[in-house]
């Protein structure tokens, strides 16, 4: 029986690359939901997430019920849970973009501007980097990855800390607790290591 994954949208992700990338990595019942019902009854659960914190986390918070029912399969449940670029970042406690935000408080930390400091680095750290793994987890390998932001996840504890980059000083690539793994990289534009990760995901038994 084909798991059921939920795709969240709340008009803040790119859905249609991350739903090809999950086809292609070999998911077959990926469904694109709004609907807290249909992400309760999901196996796994995506976030995908583009753009501001503020206005992400503000989009998720107004769908109703969306919250609790993340709650529910994530934690409670321990749906296997992945959070993509924003999507990641919402899984801190809070971010600080335009006078700051809650987040969804899953794991410790603050989502902070990405400040190099190598002046001649630009900010958003964009395009092909590494991908080095820090403390051990089974969906990371070392590699290259696709990167587009602005704004890097500081996490409280350095063991959630699953991957790491570099832009002018270490850069959180990945975090992880229990079922639930976020990524800063984006899976859907990295090619065979974006597709390799997600099979991974998609076989993930936390």
């Amino acid at each position: 029986m084909a798991e059921r994954i939920a795709l969240i949208d709340y008009g803040a992700g790119n859905l249609h690359s991350v739903h090809n990338a999950l086809r292609a990595a070999g998911a077959s019942g990926v469904v694109v939901t709004a609907d807290p019902d249909t992400v309760l009854a999901a196996d796994r659960v995506v976030l995908p997430g583009v753009g501001a914190f503020a206005a992400c986390a503000a989009a998720l918070n107004a769908i109703p019920g969306m919250r609790a029912a993340l709650d529910e399969a994530v934690l409670k449940r321990a749906r296997p849970f992945l959070g993509i670029c924003v999507g990641m970042q919402l899984m801190a406690t809070r971010g600080e973009e335009f006078g700051g935000e809650e987040g969804l408080g899953w794991i410790p930390g603050t989502v902070r501007l990405l400040r190099p400091a190598d002046p001649a680095l630009k900010v958003p750290h964009m395009g092909w980097n590494d991908v080095t793994p820090g403390a051990p987890h089974p969906l990371i390998e070392q590699g290259e990855a696709y990167y587009l932001h602005s704004f890097v996840f500081d996490a409280s504890d350095p063991a959630h800390v699953v991957a790491l980059s570099d832009h002018g000083g270490a850069v959180t690539a990945a975090v992880a607790r229990d079922a639930m793994i976020g990524v800063q990289f984006h899976p859907e534009k990295s090619q065979r290591y974006g597709l390799d990760f997600l099979a991974r995901f998609l076989e993930w038994r936390p």
